[in-house]
């Protein structure tokens, strides 16, 4: 194993940034099934910094700021609903994610259906575009 890895609970960690990042978090928690370990709001309502589980994993995100970093961004709307990067969620059930995110109103851009390589699952986009892959295919399973 490589010495570079520092082992720790999760080692990869994908980092967001959101235009409403509050609402974001809501819509992550109770569509996908997010939960938030820390906030840190700015006085504005902005968000410095949060961390949300998903069980053993996490994602780290804040609101979009014009910063050094933030100028390295680019928001889905920004690039006509395209992103180079996504991730996927290893779900118990699909299907039962599958209709959180249609009632959130969330757009569905590959419907659900079972993969060739083994599980179910779809991919859909956030209420800013970010692109999430659902599914129960479980690469360590």
């Amino acid at each position: 194993m490589s010495s570079i890895p520092k082992q720790t609970h999760c080692g990869v960690i994908p980092c967001l940034r959101y235009r409403d990042a509050p609402a974001a978090i809501d819509w992550l928690c109770s569509t996908l099934g997010f939960e938030v370990q820390f906030v840190v709001p700015n006085e504005d309502g902005s968000i410095a910094h949060a961390q949300l589980t998903f069980g053993n994993s996490m994602v780290m995100l804040g609101s979009v700021f014009d910063t050094e970093y933030g100028r390295l961004l680019k928001q889905p709307m920004e690039t006509g609903g395209f992103v180079t990067q996504s991730a996927y969620l290893v779900v118990n059930s699909a299907d039962h994610v599958y209709g959180r995110v249609l009632e959130a109103g969330g757009q569905i851009v590959l419907d659900i259906k079972d993969e060739d390589y083994g599980g179910r699952g779809f991919t859909c986009r956030d209420p800013e575009g970010h692109i999430w892959s659902i599914g129960t295919y479980d690469p360590y399973a």
